[in-house]
């Protein structure tokens, strides 16, 4: 995020197709060279490879508010598998992968029931896989959703009347009304994954294995020694808790700010089971000092930085395959609404065009981000043709438009400084509601460490921004995700903006529908927008059959503003060495498959 009928699948598939050919410029039958056929030699057993990717801060598949980076997602999914996986060009009803640990589920013809069957698979000490590791992981989440990053009230599991096990492999899902079974499949079953009960189902680390999970005290008791043994990031390598998985890897060593290690499952199951002995998840301080090392060929996949795009054919001269990672995904910059100084001024819809209009996505997009970003004009991406310019945008860059806004509605611009409220109240030509006189359009900026790229992106934004007096004081930090998580009454509120989108801001499940980002207290809403039209349009793209619902909401919250919409960068500029194959297309999901990977000789 699939719809039971052919020309349900094309509505909620189109939206899929529509994102990945606004993000790359290429079709599903037009793809370039992806490096699958450079290399001609025999497929090697064994080998290692080493990947430039941060190291990972959560091992524990029921992920924590904060802990949602991508590299946390692509780390657990080595080691656990779902029930689900998803290709966005697969030719089946819900775009499953062939590798999903289960079969294609069964919907009942009142579109109520969701019958799910696995395949046969193992743990890596030996043990099947069952039914019991599903109700186990059915068990901690329910008595623990308000706890799970990805919980919205009334959405999953509380959108599930009853839950079954049919038999050792079997489990069903009957929903409390009837959803679109696209959005239900590929957003809300994508949740459900076995854990192994013989190994976790205790209330200590030291405690005995039971069936605690059954009764809530005993499901909250695991949840929370698991939680305790995730914050150990020190001893996940030796930790016997992690020791056992389902997935095509297993952890071997991890250093806390440094070098993970993984090395193949050897009893995993799957229909990819790894060609490689091992893979080494490298992270480093900087854009450029990954670069350093990747020029060196000190590194099997890493990527060229935008501000190093020039250097793309000495690169691929050097033994390197060069490939755009397009994702399916959006890039924006949340306002925060819950903020009592900024918050006022924020929820004036005049103030968040006028900072729309100021931000030149086209011209950033080009020189910036050297071609490698485009547009974001709402919440949905682009159509196919419009990529890389503003057409079908609700704002277009216009600071003249921007000064008249401000200036019409009692501010005193005073460029190059700070702008201030004149003429507090709720007229036409007043401030707002909440907004003293005096007040000052000056924001809090929490923004990324690490990208040249963005720290330019800020410099010329916050430029165009002082022309009308706006004043960013940007601070820079490695993780802008955590530093600025969603503020909740009583407690420290002090960031203004945030942005987290030097690689894309928001990477979408098949379905793109909002009810994880702009829906009021939505699990990713970090800047608490709330607005009850947008509410009432999200929850119609859960329930519509076709791509109408989708469209209304996507028109609605492009102008309304909920975030700034921002340039919209590929994941990275990918680059791995022409012997490793396996490796493209890249999933515009951002998911990384080394088990596919081989080196040839």
């Amino acid at each position: 995020m699939r719809p039971l009928s052919r020309v349900a699948k094309v509505a909620a598939f189109a939206s899929a197709m529509l994102m990945i050919a606004s993000c790359s410029g290429q079709t599903a039958e037009n793809k370039p060279d992806n490096g699958n056929t450079q290399a001609t030699g025999e497929i090697q057993e064994g080998g290692d490879v080493t990947v430039a990717l941060r190291t990972p801060t959560w091992i524990f598949p029921i992920s924590a508010p904060g802990k949602t980076q991508g590299e946390n997602g692509i780390f657990i999914n080595m080691l656990y598998k779902g029930f689900y996986e998803y290709k966005l060009d697969a030719d089946n009803q819900f775009n499953l992968d062939d590798r999903s640990l289960a079969e294609e589920p069964k919907v009942s013809e009142d579109g109520l029931t969701y019958e799910l069957t696995m395949k046969p698979s193992k743990w890596s000490d030996g043990q099947e896989v069952t039914t019991r590791d599903v109700e186990f992981w059915w068990n901690i989440l329910n008595a623990n959703k308000e706890e799970w990053s990805g919980y919205r009230k009334g959405n999953f599991p509380d959108n599930v009347a009853e839950f079954k096990i049919i038999d050792d492999h079997t489990v069903s899902f009957t929903t409390t009304e009837a959803f679109n079974p696209g959005w239900f499949v590929d957003n809300q079953l994508a949740s459900v994954r076995p854990l192994p009960q013989h190994v976790w189902g205790k209330t200590s680390e030291s405690g005995e294995i039971g069936d605690f999970d059954r009764d809530t005290e005993g499901a909250q008791a695991i949840f929370a020694m698991l939680t305790e043994a995730s914050k150990d990031l020190q001893s996940y390598a030796t930790n016997p808790l992690w020791k056992v998985v389902n997935g095509p890897f297993q952890l071997e060593s991890f250093v806390p700010n440094g070098e993970v290690k993984l090395v193949a499952n050897k009893n995993y199951t799957g229909s990819d089971k790894p060609k490689l002995d091992s893979v080494t998840l490298r992270p480093f301080t900087s854009d450029d000092s990954q670069f350093n090392v990747l020029r060196s060929g000190g590194i099997d996949f890493g990527y060229i930085p935008a501000g190093s795009i020039n250097q793309r054919t000495t690169i691929e001269s050097q033994g390197y395959t060069v490939e755009p990672w397009a994702g399916w995904s959006i890039t924006y910059m949340p306002f925060n609404f819950a903020n009592p100084k900024s918050g006022p001024i924020f929820k004036q819809k005049y103030i968040r065009q006028a900072m729309q209009m100021l931000i030149d996505q086209e011209s950033i997009s080009k020189t910036v981000w050297a071609d490698t970003a485009t547009p974001t004009c709402g919440p949905v991406p682009q159509k196919p043709g419009t990529a890389g310019s503003m057409e079908g945008c609700a704002y277009k860059f216009d600071p003249e438009g921007a000064k008249k806004l401000l200036e019409s509605h009692g501010w005193r611009i005073n460029a190059g400084d700070v702008s201030v409220c004149e003429k507090p109240g709720t007229g036409d030509d007043q401030c707002g509601e909440g907004v003293d006189k005096g007040a000052e359009l000056r924001f809090k900026l929490i923004s990324q460490s690490g990208f040249p790229a963005t720290t330019r992106m800020m410099t010329e934004i916050n430029s165009r921004f002082s022309e009308v007096g706006i004043k960013l004081d940007i601070q820079e930090v490695p993780d802008s995700v955590a530093v600025s998580q969603k503020c909740k009454p009583g407690e420290a509120c002090d960031w203004d903006l945030s942005f987290f989108g030097s690689q894309s801001s928001w990477y979408y499940p098949v379905y793109a529908s909002g009810d994880r980002l702009f829906q009021t207290d939505a699990p990713v809403n970090l800047g608490s927008y709330s607005n009850p039209e947008a509410d009432k349009l999200i929850e119609a793209t859960l329930r519509a059959k076709d791509t109408s619902a989708l469209e209304a909401y996507n028109d609605y919250l492009a102008e309304d503003l909920p975030v700034l919409w921002m340039p919209n960068p590929v994941a990275q500029i990918s680059a791995w060495k022409k012997d490793l194959v396996g490796v493209g297309p890249q999933d515009p999901m951002l998911n990384l498959y080394p088990q596919d990977w081989a080196h040839t000789k």
